[in-house]
């Protein structure tokens, strides 16, 4: 248990980072973010960016805030100082838990994602079971390294994306097989000093509204694909980087004016080009170790797929108010829909739930990190790669022919001098609540099931096939035919039945 009177936690005086140094920070980078073809010289003012940076300030903003302070913040296990929680260590499943809550009131706050506070955070504590075994199995020194990065990170309050994707080329080759070898991040040179790294990471969240970068292997290796099992962390402005934000659906929508953009937050993707980037020997904590990238894979994907659950819920609560709110200015009363909104309700509790019993099922690390229960994990993000969209299709339901693309006039329209006033008095549908009230709401509505507000459901944190892969591995099957055996009375052998070839 911690104890603070205002910004002292254990006799130490807080230094967290300002929302304002937060952002002066991201102003002082060099600019090496792409879109549309052009550099973005600010990502803290540029409309195509600004409200990807706004969302992942609330942290920094709330962290003192009574309600959010044990949300934003921890004690960190490595120097007992108040430290940022996606900074610190998760040594038991209540700072797991803890992850969760945060992403569900990150998403309270902002209505979408926040890649920047999770990704990274989560791919620090897998390097630091990880980098244990090396160190314990090879006689690297990498754990060590790990450690003085995470209490810089600390200090400094850093927001961290997270890179694990390749865009990987021909799926049918290995990364050494590829034509282009770059379609996979890697080694290019190694050095005394350092490691020279090309290639891209594809579809990363948070980048622009990120300090750094940390890499992961995008997948188990083999010793031909050695060069290929790097782990190291980067400036976002490293030379040699170049950040090319992805094109959103809603990325028009997001650049209009007044309520057409209903919130003042927002999520960018990018690929990341990595042109000969040096890294520093202690900002490297994997290089070559092929053995262990699928360690990587097991660990992360574990944590992440527990903790996504709380995301998709986030919004989801969110969705819920939206869609209740729209019912009432449509002239209806919410409870109406109320089989349709406790269906929204079980679907979000069902993902944050699971993540939260996979969780709890979980272990710690010998090295003290705590990692998730790999079969719940998967299995959660299966239901996350599908309940959401019933959600959102509840949403919309309840919202009507408003909230879908196309079907409600927009801001400018609706202040047009000519005809805006008529527009506004034909859309109003409660005389106890105004025309604009009923527009910010569909556009809410509207934003979070088909704009910007969406999160990766279906691929975010790996594809729900790749997690039925592993749900199948950690089936145990056989001893469950062992129970069923056993409880009808069957003494012989029932072995399985060989596939007959065609």
């Amino acid at each position: 248990m911690s104890f603070w009177i205002g910004q002292v936690w254990r006799g130490r005086m807080s230094m967290l980072r300002s929302k304002q140094d937060y952002l002066d920070s991201l102003k002082r980078m060099r600019p090496n973010v792409h879109k549309f073809g052009k550099r973005i010289e600010d990502v803290t003012t540029d409309p195509n960016t600004r409200r990807t940076v706004e969302s992942h300030s609330k942290p920094f903003e709330l962290a003192d805030t009574e309600g959010y302070s044990d949300i934003f913040t921890t004690i960190s296990y490595l120097t007992g100082e108040r430290i940022m929680r996606f900074n610190s260590l998760m040594e038991t499943g209540e700072d797991l838990i803890a992850n969760s809550r945060l992403k569900r009131t990150m998403y309270h706050l902002t209505g979408t994602c926040t890649g920047g506070l999770c990704v990274g955070w989560n791919a620090m504590n897998v390097m630091w079971g990880v980098t244990y075994d090396m160190d314990r199995e090879k006689g690297t020194d990498y754990h060590g390294r790990l450690e003085s990065w995470i209490i810089g990170a600390e200090k400094r309050g850093l927001v961290v994306s997270g890179a694990l994707t390749d865009a990987k080329g021909d799926r049918s080759r290995k990364p050494s097989q590829q034509k282009n070898r770059d379609t996979n991040l890697h080694i290019r040179e190694r050095r005394e000093d350092g490691l020279i790294i090309s290639g891209c990471k594809a579809m990363i969240c948070g980048v622009a509204a990120s300090d750094e970068i940390f890499l992961l292997p995008g997948s188990d290796y083999g010793e031909e694909d050695k060069d290929f099992a790097l782990a190291c962390a980067v400036p976002r402005d490293a030379e040699g980087l170049t950040v090319v934000e992805t094109r959103r659906p809603s990325d028009t929508r997001e650049l209009e004016n007044g309520f057409d953009t209903p919130v003042e937050t927002g999520i960018t993707q990018a690929h990341l080009l990595f042109d000969e980037v040096f890294v520093p020997t202690e900002r490297i904590f994997m290089a070559g170790e092929h053995q262990y990238a699928g360690r990587v894979i097991d660990y992360f994907t574990a944590n992440y797929r527990s903790c996504i659950g709380a995301c998709v819920a986030g919004q989801g609560d969110v969705m819920i108010g939206a869609a209740a709110m729209m019912a009432r200015t449509n002239g209806l009363p919410s409870s109406t829909f109320r089989d349709k909104l406790v269906q929204m309700e079980v679907n979000n509790e069902t993902t944050y739930g699971l993540g939260i019993g996979a969780i709890a099922m979980g272990k710690r690390h010998t090295a003290g990190t705590w990692y998730a229960d790999p079969l719940l994990a998967h299995t959660n993000k299966v239901h996350v790669a599908t309940l959401p969209y019933e959600t959102k299709r509840l949403c919309q339901e309840i919202g009507g022919g408003m909230v879908e693309t196309g079907c409600f006039p927009s801001y400018e329209d609706l202040k047009s001098p000519e005809y805006g006033e008529k527009l506004l008095d034909m859309i109003q549908a409660n005389p106890g609540i105004s025309s604009e009230t009923r527009a910010r709401a569909a556009r809410l509505s509207e934003w979070l099931t088909i704009g910007a507000g969406v999160p990766g459901c279906m691929h975010g944190g790996g594809s729900p096939d790749g997690a039925k892969l592993i749900i199948r591995t950690n089936t145990p099957i056989e001893e469950y035919v062992g129970y069923a055996r056993r409880l009808a009375g069957i003494k012989e052998e029932v072995p399985e039945v060989e596939r007959k070839k065609a």
